[in-house]
């Protein structure tokens, strides 16, 4: 069945036209919050980009927290306030399993021990990808590209695939710490 048919019918042409142009081009407050709510994350200022798809339980993401462009969020995932996420971010709350009978992977992995929870006024940038299991503490920067595969500590700042811990943010002063090269390729 077509997503038409199922949410009330099929659209005229003119309707599917502006429909496309409300999903594809309309990243303002206003269309990014009425997204959000669509789509019920219903909290205060919850801004959702065009082309970012977000397949969570309603009211998950805190409030004034910002879903970035053509981000793809999935699963058991609960983020806190004030949260900017770039664009083409990917969050993950479970895998897929090897079944070693069938040889394939098929059912999907326990969504408990899967779980992502990104802590309030968190930054990842474009293009970060969490994978299941990950905690990304308070006021944690990660770089774009990077890929978060352990838990992150708060005011963290980290880089790269694994991402690694290169820094970190004074919470007093707002100031950034960056680790030595040293210690950061040791």
């Amino acid at each position: 069945m077509s997503v038409q048919k199922k949410h009330g019918g099929e659209l005229s042409d003119e309707e599917f036209r502006k429909f496309t142009l409300y999903c594809n081009q309309s990243n303002n407050y206003h269309d990014d919050t009425k997204r959000a709510e669509i789509l019920g994350q219903t909290g205060e200022d919850v801004r959702i980009a065009p082309g970012a798809i977000v397949r969570i339980k309603g009211n998950q993401i805190g409030r004034k927290s910002y879903i970035g462009l053509y981000s793809y969020i999935n699963g058991d995932i609960q983020i806190g306030e004030n949260v900017l996420i770039g664009p083409h971010a990917n969050i993950v709350g479970s895998n897929h399993v090897y079944n070693p009978v069938d040889d394939f992977f098929s059912g999907r992995s326990d969504e408990i021990a899967g779980k992502v929870i990104i802590e309030d006024g968190v930054w990842l940038t474009g293009g970060v990808t969490i994978t299941p299991g990950c905690h990304v503490g308070k006021c944690a920067l990660i770089c774009a590209n990077s890929v978060v595969t352990s838990d992150i500590p708060a005011y963290a700042i980290a880089a790269g695939t694994p991402a690694k811990l290169i820094g970190h943010i004074d919470p007093e002063t707002g100031e950034y710490h960056w680790d030595s090269r040293e210690e950061i390729h040791a």
